[in-house]
């Protein structure tokens, strides 16, 4: 059985050195702290359960800093749109597979375990289905395996252009389904997965409430009963607009109050809602799918943090577009995104104590029950989903055990990454993936062969 040393570990009951790790079938077997190494033995600094990824569209890591230029008016989300559809309209299965093998590599370097990967590209360009329903989720398959990533896939609902039921249109028309035809997509990708290592999940994802409607998303959830809910909710300030002109109340207010929202559900985003909003989400149980770096780079608006973790509130954390795959910047943009809107300092981490172990073990336990993983903590028992970084690094080196984490999230780079364990995978070894090379070269010609035609 595989077995990893560790000088110091965060384990359940606190921080631990000299702890021996044995791992069985993906899982956590023996927790044996206050020992020595063995021969046979992997052995890192300082070890920590790994993050889950809660929210990512792959196929936009081939976009990053290519919608950087401001164009004559004001550039906005909805300008960003307008150029990931065109986007959407080349990429190929073969395409897609070898971008998200990239992303998943690149979360594993970062830290991630596993990925919540919300896919609604479906079908050919135009909307024609692939003779295989399921085509572009296989290829996501692939590239969890691949990679090694413990995957949680989300298929979503797509069936609307807009809020009203306006009709898709141009890239849309590649996501499109009606419930019928989503849930055979669905029953196809159960099959699929099977293939893929048994910490794989699947969920269902009503893309937004401006993509679905009440009557659409309330089949859905009759057919769906059990597993995770992930959705796209209140982003914009114009989305926001566009629900209450439509269904007469906010995003976050009109799904609470006509859905059972509870600890299967996962509300990405979640930006602009009320005082009221932030409490009766913090109190349902559903996590708050935050992704800070993204929220930024498409001006979405910082999240009500304080509010929400007074209330109980659970979050986790996601790369979404990809424009930059970096955990340690995404715990810092979190914390950075509330200081700068409170003019105020250290506000995430409640009445007192750490920030970054706040963040680290918030998104640990948020990221997990989003995904439907049991992980997010060391013990016997739960997915080795386990990270090691170098506490001897230049930007770690200076600190005590107990500011380790606060290191990690505002002084460190992803490189103090050495090794990532994906449900005992051990894919992340002396800081790189260990197909890295094969990856990168076929995403290098994925992306020649998708420029030439866009």
């Amino acid at each position: 059985m595989p077995s990893i040393f560790s000088k110091t570990a965060l384990l359940e009951t606190g921080w631990t050195k000299n702890v021996r790790i044995t791992l069985e079938g993906g899982k956590i077997a023996k927790v044996t702290p206050s020992t020595t190494a063995k021969p046979e033995d992997a052995i890192v600094d300082t070890l920590l359960p790994a993050l889950a990824n809660l929210h990512s569209h792959s196929f936009q890591r081939a976009m990053a800093g290519m919608t950087e230029f401001r164009s004559a008016g004001r550039d906005s989300f909805w300008t960003w749109r307008d150029l990931m559809y065109r986007f959407v309209n080349h990429i190929t299965p073969e395409q897609t597979e070898a971008i998200a093998s990239l992303a998943f590599m690149e979360m594993q370097e970062a830290g991630y375990a596993s990925v919540g990967e919300f896919h609604y590209i479906h079908h050919q360009n135009g909307g024609q289905p692939y003779d295989n329903l399921s085509e572009l989720s296989s290829r996501i398959f692939a590239a969890a395996e691949t990679s090694g990533i413990g995957l949680t896939h989300l298929p979503a609902l797509y069936t609307y252009g807009g809020a009203g039921k306006t009709a898709l249109s141009g890239g849309q028309l590649r996501f499109g389904n009606d419930v019928a035809s989503f849930n055979r997509l669905v029953s196809e990708i159960k099959d699929g997965v099977k293939f893929l290592p048994s910490d794989a999940r699947v969920g269902i994802a009503p893309h937004s409430l401006r993509a679905t409607s009440p009557e659409d998303l309330s089949d859905l959830l009759d057919s769906h009963p059990s597993g995770p809910v992930h959705i796209h909710i209140s982003e914009q300030q114009k989305e926001v607009a566009d629900i209450k002109n439509w269904l007469g109340a906010r995003p976050v207010e009109w799904l609470l109050e006509n859905a059972t929202v509870d600890q299967r559900w996962c509300l990405i985003h979640a930006t602009h809602m009320s005082t009221s909003e932030t409490i009766a989400l913090a109190k349902s149980g559903a996590v708050a799918g935050l992704c800070p770096i993204t929220e930024a780079n498409l001006g979405d608006g910082p999240f009500n943090g304080p509010t929400y973790l007074e209330n109980g509130g659970v979050f986790g954390l996601g790369s979404d577009s990809n424009v930059r795959i970096s955990l340690t910047e995404e715990l810092r943009t979190l914390e950075y995104s509330q200081r700068l809107r409170d003019i105020s300092r250290n506000v995430l981490a409640g009445t007192d104590g750490s920030v970054g172990k706040a963040l680290y073990l918030g998104a640990a336990r948020g990221g997990a029950r989003a995904l439907n993983r049991d992980a997010g903590v060391i013990r016997i028992g739960a997915l080795a989903d386990l990270v090691a970084i170098n506490g001897e690094s230049p930007s770690l080196c200076a600190l005590t055990g107990a500011q380790i984490l606060d290191g990690l999230a505002f002084a460190a780079s992803d490189k103090v990454v050495t090794d990532l364990w994906s449900a005992g995978r051990h894919r992340v070894r002396v800081g790189k993936h260990v197909s890295r090379d094969r990856i990168i070269s076929n995403y290098r010609s994925a992306v020649s062969q998708l420029m030439s035609v866009i």
